[in-house]
């Protein structure tokens, strides 16, 4: 769930990085003594389960051990600890669905540090839209005491419940998911010529190393319905399965309502575009980037940018309907960022200066304002939502280039 670091360059090289110190490279062993022992029980494993393993093992996984993983000390940052600004505008479109619908419920998938939830809940009140129920979905304990905390600071605990999986009562609402989709697990594969392999993961003198195997048939199937004519040799990227009944389990008890995504990644064209033929992997650690996922796992974020055609596909699988695509800086101009900024010459030189740099992360084309993406998907609802007035992301979505 790591937002790029620096502008969004390439990766660097891992030899960059900060060496952690003992009891972490402890901890990071006890993570590769987990996975290596599966490999030698039950050899290569797919690199979706050595990503589901290295993030979300109970007690070692990236995101299920107490590390401290977000903000200015951690390994990446994101939108909602940036500025509350982020958090102020996504609240203008919650509270469009919220005023649609009958004891709207906000449901936020993966709150983070509960920073989102705070700024959200803040400004809601401010919009006199308050939601009947905010709920985060969040399997973190690490992260859920962290959001706790969080809230508990701005006197908010009393609003928000803490759900260890998707609602099981029928709801209308607002779901909202910031930086989510990236951190679920991956497949990758290999083309040269006509032949595709998946790459898998082995141990090669006690070491992690990537081994080629032949897909089965569900990774055959779905390869087979890429654009990965045009791409050369070789080939390299990354393809997410588990999406659509990931998200059927999501909104299966969504009666009315949006669901919004906000993630870095390309409509399916540009995603298996092939000039990249190296894929979207990105690893995260001390707020520098770079491809190896082999390295200090355990102590760091594994990531794959996001399809948004396949995220539209598992929406309809699931009964939803598209109803909105644009990048990040276009949603937040929708969603009122410019008059919340009306004030900005009348702050003190320091603060004006200090949110002027916020909004250039969050909307400029080399920060986030570009590779970032936000996409809606819908049941029952035939209003234009607010963040996405004017646009028509469906082209870039649908065209002939994305589907073929």
């Amino acid at each position: 769930m790591a937002a790029m670091s620096g502008n969004g360059s390439k990766p660097g090289s891992p030899l960059s990085l900060p060496e952690p110190p003992g009891p972490l490279l402890g901890h990071s062993e006890r993570v590769r003594q987990l996975i290596a022992s599966e490999i030698q029980e039950h050899g290569p494993v797919g690199f979706d389960r050595f990503m589901e393993l290295a993030l979300y093992a109970p007690g070692l996984g990236y995101y299920s051990a107490g590390l401290h993983k977000l903000g200015e000390t951690g390994d990446f940052i994101t939108a909602p600890e940036l500025s509350s600004l982020f958090a102020r505008c996504l609240a203008r479109q919650c509270a469009q669905v919220l005023s649609r619908v009958d004891r709207g419920v906000v449901l936020e998938l993966g709150a983070g540090t509960g920073a989102m939830a705070r700024d959200l809940l803040h400004e809601l009140h401010v919009l006199d839209t308050k939601p009947a129920h905010y709920l985060i979905l969040e399997r973190s304990a690490d992260l859920r005491a962290r959001q706790h905390e969080t809230l508990a600071a701005a006197g908010l605990l009393d609003q928000v419940t803490w759900l260890n999986e998707p609602p099981q009562q029928p709801f209308s609402g607002i779901i909202v998911g910031n930086e989510i989709l990236d951190a679920l697990p991956v497949k990758r594969f290999r083309k040269v010529g006509d032949t595709l392999g998946e790459l898998c993961v082995e141990l090669a003198n006690g070491a992690f190393a990537w081994t080629i195997v032949e897909p089965d048939r569900d990774l055959r199937n779905a390869l087979a319905e890429l654009p990965l004519g045009e791409a050369g040799d070789p080939y390299e990227s990354e393809i997410n399965l588990l999406l659509s009944p990931w998200l059927a389990g999501i909104v299966e008890r969504l009666e009315r309502g949006v669901v919004l995504f906000i993630d870095y990644g390309y409509p399916r064209g540009e995603y298996y575009h092939p000039q990249r033929s190296m894929g979207t992997l990105v690893c995260h650690y001390r707020h520098r980037a770079h491809p190896d996922p082999f390295l200090y796992v355990g102590l760091q974020d594994i990531t794959a940018f996001v399809d948004f055609t396949a995220v539209t596909e598992a929406g309809q699988d699931c009964g939803l309907q598209f109803a909105g695509f644009t990048n990040q800086a276009g949603f937040l101009m929708n969603c009122g960022l410019p008059d919340l900024l009306s004030g900005l010459d009348s702050l003190p030189d320091k603060q004006r200066l200090e949110t002027a740099a916020q909004v250039k992360r969050l909307t400029f084309p080399q920060h986030m304002g570009e590779v970032f993406k936000v996409i809606a998907l819908t049941r029952d609802w035939d209003e234009e939502l607010l963040g996405f007035a004017g646009t028509d992301g469906a082209p870039a979505l649908f065209n002939r280039c994305a589907l073929l």
